[in-house]
């Protein structure tokens, strides 16, 4: 089959969530033949440079409705590509896009569930809590850039948030690390899910599967980017990381 060529969306709405937190909806007529049901997915968002070059960056699908997507960025201090486009786009501007990507939910039938990650992962982690059936229990445990970036999520009454402050990701990965090591592990088969900073998620890797046992048919757990590196040089060090795994 041949390989669709990118998808060319409008800019139909721009919206700080909260201070470190951008959120980009896009529409047009490029969704019209997008695919449903896709929230927690990814698209593969195109930037041209001025030599050229295509950066393309990776990014979950906060939510959806007919004929719209919300992509929710994250706002660095680095002045990266998608991060400053998401500060300078401008409702009408045009934006090219792969995908989507398949979105990885927590299994409903686990007894209990717990989801790990930072700003990069609270899209997918919003959807997998709004998936979570009315009694579910567990926790979140989730890493935010400053105390105001911490959001009204709703959830089930036996499933509980609790949130991290790191005013600089990528450093100091105890901060989220220790937290998870510090919940107590509850009595059935759960359903983890982990989606944070490359060496953050080495270290939770190795306590859920060493320390803690968890079975990999209850964990999944991915890095969605290294600290200082761009997504070309993650993308390799998550290769040498599985193939050492493998070895």
């Amino acid at each position: 089959m041949a390989k669709r060529e990118p998808r060319q969306l409008k800019v139909i709405d721009v919206k700080r969530i909260t201070p470190n937190l951008q959120r980009i909806t896009l529409g047009g007529k490029g969704m019209s033949d997008f695919p449903d049901n896709f929230e927690g997915g990814y698209v593969k968002l195109n930037f041209p440079q001025a030599d050229a070059r295509v950066i393309t960056r990776t990014y979950s699908i906060r939510s959806q409705r007919k004929d719209e997507i919300d992509i929710d960025f994250v706002l660095h201090n680095d002045g990266g590509p998608a991060s400053c486009w998401a500060v300078e786009c401008k409702v009408g501007d045009l934006i090219k896009i792969g995908g989507p990507g398949p979105k990885t939910l927590v299994n409903p039938q686990a007894d209990w569930f717990l989801l790990v990650g930072d700003m990069t992962a609270l899209p997918a982690i919003s959807v997998n809590i709004e998936h979570l059936h009315n009694e579910a229990i567990g926790y979140a445990v989730i890493e935010v850039i400053d105390e105001a970036d911490i959001q009204s999520l709703p959830t089930p009454e036996g499933f509980k948030i609790k949130w991290v402050v790191n005013p600089k990701p990528g450093e100091k990965s105890e901060l989220l690390t220790d937290c998870v090591k510090g919940i107590t592990m509850l009595s059935g088969q759960p359903s983890i899910w982990v989606a944070c900073e490359f060496n953050a998620m080495r270290i939770l890797r190795d306590y859920f599967q060493t320390e803690q046992q968890i079975s990999k048919d209850c964990l999944y757990i991915s890095s969605y980017w290294k600290h200082g590196s761009n997504e070309d040089s993650h993308r390799d060090a998550k290769r040498t990381d599985m193939s050492a795994l493998k070895a």
